[in-house]
C-alpha cells in the first residue's frame, strides 16, 4: 500500500493498546502510519525510511528490568522522534534526563500549563496555555535531557512536555492520542507536518489507486476468487480487486442458512445485480443443518461448521481451474496481532476453522494496511450501500455461535426475527453507529411466563450490546431505558415461542461478545 510518494510514520509499540490508537490518529491526518516492535534495529528504521518516529505508552515501569527498550541508536539517526508517555519517559532516561518513582502517579484528567515564554514545535500558536490532558503514569519525568526546553508541566510532572527542536527529538508525559485530551490531535498533526515535514497526501482516493495498481500488478491476467461471507472486510476487498481486474474475479458465496434475516438476499442483490460481479451463490442450508444435528458442544460446532464451510467452498470453486489467487479481507489489526507484517498465513474464515494449507492460491489482500474504519470509508467510495459498508461485525459460524445447545431450523428463525428486532430498533433509536455490535442470544432454557390468561414455557431471548474500538475489550452498551422496553415488548407479542428478554451486562474482559 505504501509507496515513495506517500509519508510514513512509524509508530513503536511499548505495550497496551495505545500503539494501534496513535497509528489510527496519525492516519487521520492523511499522514500513512506503521506500527512497529520495539526490537526494530536502528538498520532497520533506516531501511524504512520513515518521515517520523512515535514511542508509544506502555504499562511497564522504565525502572523495572526486562522493561522494553529501544536501539539508542535511533537517537542519531536525524530522524523526528515523539514519545507518548512510557516513550517519552524511556527518552528522558535514555538521553539523560530524570524519571523518578515520586510515590505520586497521575491517572485521569489533568490541567496542562505551558511554560511562559517558551517557544514550543508541538504546541501551535491557537492551543491554549491552559488546557486539560489525559495521564495514566506512576512513575515522573522530574527533568529533561540537556539541551532540552520544556514547554508544559502540571502539578505533579515538572516536565509534561520537552522538546530539543534543532534536533527533532519531543516528549510528552500526557496521551494526545485519546479522546480525553481535546487538543491531542492538533499536537500530532504538528508533529508530523511541522517537525516530520509530511504531507497530508494519505486519502481514501490515495488508497483506492495505490490498491488498484498493487492488484493489477499481482494479478495481471490471472484469475482470482473471493469468498464472500456478506460482511464488510470481505466485501470491500471484493469491490476493490473487482474494480481493478473486473470479470477477472468470481466470488463464492456459501449461504450456510445461519445468516441475520434478509443477509443472502442482499449480499445476491449488491453483488451480482448492483456491482456486476460474477457470483457462484451456493444455497448449502440443508447441509449446515443436518450437519449440526445433535452437536451441542461450542468447540465441536465451531468446527462442523468450519469443515463443512470448506468443503462446500472448495466443490463451488472446482470448476475455476484457472484461478491462481484467493482475495482475503485481512485487517491491519490482523497483521499485527501475527507478530509480522509479512504474515502470509491464510486468515481463518472469521474464525470458522480456516481455508486449507493444501489449497493452491498466491493471497491477494487489498485491505491487510487499513483499520475497520478505514475499510468503510474505502467501501463508500467505492459505491458499496451503507447496508454493506456498516454492516456489524458478525461470527463466521453466524448464528450457529448465538444459539446454545443444538441447532435448528426453527431455532434459526427464532433468532433471526428477535435479531432483526434488535438491529431495527438499535437503527431507529440512532445508536447504529456508536454500538460496535447489537444481537439477539438464544440459550438453551425455558422459563414460565404468563401471556393473557394461559402460562406459557418458552425460551427466553438475551439482548446484547457493546461498545468497543478493536473488539479486543468491549464494554456492555447503556442503552435507554425505553428502549430496552421496546426491545422486550416487541421481542415477547411478536415472536412466538418467546416470553422473557435479558440484558446482557457483561464486559470484555471478564466476558467474551460472543456466547460461544
Amino acid at each position: 500500500m505504501t509507496e515513495p510518494t506517500v509519508d510514513t510514520v512509524l509508530v513503536v509499540d511499548f505495550g497496551a493498546q495505545y500503539a494501534q490508537l496513535i497509528a489510527r490518529r496519525i492516519r487521520e491526518a492523511h499522514v500513512y502510519s506503521e506500527i512497529v516492535p520495539h526490537t526494530i534495529s536502528a538498520a532497520e528504521l533506516v531501511e524504512r525510511a520513515p518521515a517520523g518516529i512515535v514511542f508509544s505508552g506502555g504499562p511497564a515501569s522504565v525502572h523495572v528490568e526486562g522493561a522494553p527498550r529501544i536501539d539508542v541508536d535511533v537517537y542519531e539517526l536525524g530522524i523526528p522522534i515523539l514519545g507518548i508517555c512510557y516513550g517519552a519517559q524511556l527518552l528522558a532516561l535514555d538521553l539523560g534526563g530524570e524519571v523518578a518513582k515520586t510515590g505520586r502517579g497521575e491517572y485521569g484528567r489533568t490541567e496542562l500549563a505551558r511554560t511562559p515564554g517558551s517557544t514550543s514545535c508541538l504546541f501551535g500558536a491557537a492551543q491554549p496555555t491552559q488546557q486539560p490532558v489525559w495521564m495514566s503514569h506512576f512513575d515522573t519525568i522530574t527533568s529533561a535531557p540537556a539541551g532540552f526546553t520544556v514547554t508544559a508541566s502540571t502539578t505533579d510532572t515538572p516536565a509534561a512536555a520537552f522538546e530539543a527542536t534543532e534536533r527533532g527529538l519531543f516528549g510528552v508525559q500526557f496521551h494526545p492520542e485519546v479522546a480525553h485530551t481535546p487538543h491531542g490531535q492538533e499536537l500530532l498533526e504538528e508533529f508530523v507536518y511541522e517537525a516530520c515535514g509530511c504531507r497530508p497526501t494519505w486519502t481514501m482516493s490515495s488508497i483506492i489507486e495505490s490498491s488498484i495498481a498493487a492488484i493489477r500488478a499481482q494479478v495481471g491476467t490471472g484469475r482470482a476468487i473471493c469468498g464472500l461471507s456478506g460482511g464488510v472486510d470481505s466485501a470491500v476487498a471484493a469491490a476493490l480487486v473487482h474494480r481493478a481486474i473486473g470479470h477477472q474475479l468470481t466470488c463464492v458465496f456459501v449461504d450456510t442458512g445461519l445468516m441475520r434475516q434478509g443477509e443472502g438476499e442482499q449480499v445476491v442483490e449488491t453483488f451480482q445485480r448492483h456491482q456486476g460481479i460474477e457470483l457462484i451463490h451456493v444455497r448449502a442450508a440443508d447441509r449446515f443443518f443436518e450437519r449440526l444435528e445433535g452437536v451441542v458442544d461450542p468447540e465441536e460446532k465451531r468446527k462442523a461448521i468450519g469443515e463443512l464451510f470448506i468443503r462446500v467452498f472448495e466443490d463451488a470453486s472446482g470448476g475455476l481451474t484457472d484461478a491462481r489467487f484467493l482475495v482475503q479481507g485481512t485487517l491491519y489489526p490482523d497483521v499485527i496481532e501475527s507478530g509480522t507484517s509479512q504474515a502470509a498465513k491464510i486468515k481463518s474464515h472469521h474464525n470458522v476453522g480456516g481455508l486449507p494449507e493444501d489449497m493452491d492460491f498466491e493471497l491477494v489482500e487489498p485491505l491487510r494496511s487499513l483499520f475497520k474504519d478505514e475499510v468503510r470509508k474505502v467501501g463508500t467510495e467505492l459505491g458499496l450501500p451503507d447496508e454493506i459498508v456498516w454492516r456489524q461485525p458478525f461470527p463466521g459460524p453466524g448464528l450457529g455461535v448465538r444459539i446454545i445447545g443444538e441447532v435448528t431450523p426453527d431455532k434459526v428463525a427464532t433468532l433471526q426475527h428477535a435479531d432483526a428486532i434488535v438491529r431495527e430498533e438499535v437503527r431507529i433509536a440512532g445508536l447504529e453507529r456508536e454500538i460496535w455490535q447489537a444481537f439477539a442470544v438464544l440459550p438453551d432454557i425455558r422459563s414460565v411466563g404468563v401471556m393473557g390468561d394461559e402460562r406459557t414455557y418458552a425460551y427466553p431471548v438475551i439482548v446484547r450490546a457493546v461498545t468497543s474500538e478493536d473488539a479486543m475489550t468491549a464494554d456492555w452498551a447503556r442503552l435507554p431505558h425505553e428502549l430496552l422496553e421496546r426491545l422486550s415488548s416487541r421481542i415477547i407479542n411478536e415472536v412466538p415461542g418467546v416470553n422473557r428478554v435479558a440484558y446482557d451486562i457483561t464486559s470484555k474482559p471478564p466476558g467474551t461478545i460472543e456466547w460461544e
